[in-house]
């Protein structure tokens, strides 16, 4: 299953290419998710995937929050899976920034959820982490517990390490290693 999705992730969405990346760093490479996780295919093998992953947190979260783009469709992903298995985790969108209109909510699908129930958050790709962490600020300023990401890419380029400075742990199915076979 992981080796048909990086197959598909390596054919869809890397891209040998100079691009700026949302850090606003420089980048030789290009890895965009949503090519891949928005095809049915790629949208049940990372479900099922990730949600292998999941099933190993000890204690088990409640919910998966995907911070806005990219992490969107995983954390939808991963509710289907989990609840085709009988073990179901909601899935939560985490915006950038509060809405402007309507609601003018930063976090959606949170409110049925308790103050301290623990949230894992779900990335597409980590580069400095900077996003990830505040996502991760937001959910605990909401009152949920946060203390694990697990991420489909890590470029390698020090989210890792930063979202492991900050108290939490870290996992990636797949790093720059997978697409450049350098590991950085």
């Amino acid at each position: 299953m992981t080796e048909r999705l990086l197959e598909l992730l390596r054919e869809r969405s890397f891209a040998k290419k100079r691009v700026i990346l949302a850090s606003g760093k420089e980048s030789d490479f290009f890895i965009d998710c949503k090519q891949t996780v928005l095809l049915a295919e790629g949208h049940a093998l990372v479900g099922a995937a990730l949600h292998d992953r999941l099933a190993r947190l000890d204690p088990a979260p409640v919910a998966v929050a995907g911070v806005a783009l990219g992490g969107c469709p995983l954390a939808s992903a991963v509710a289907v899976v989990s609840f085709q298995r009988g073990a179901p985790l909601d899935a939560i969108y985490v915006r950038k920034g509060a809405k402007d209109h309507g609601s003018a909510r930063r976090i959606e699908g949170d409110t049925h959820l308790a103050k301290g129930s623990r949230v894992v958050v779900v990335e597409d790709v980590v580069t400095t982490g900077g996003s990830t962490l505040d996502a991760i600020g937001c959910l605990r300023e909401a009152g949920y517990a946060v203390d694990a990401v697990v991420a489909l890419v890590d470029r390698r380029e020090g989210g890792a390490d930063a979202i492991r400075e900050a108290g939490l742990a870290f996992e990636a199915l797949y790093g720059r290693e997978d697409f450049l076979g350098d590991p950085a």
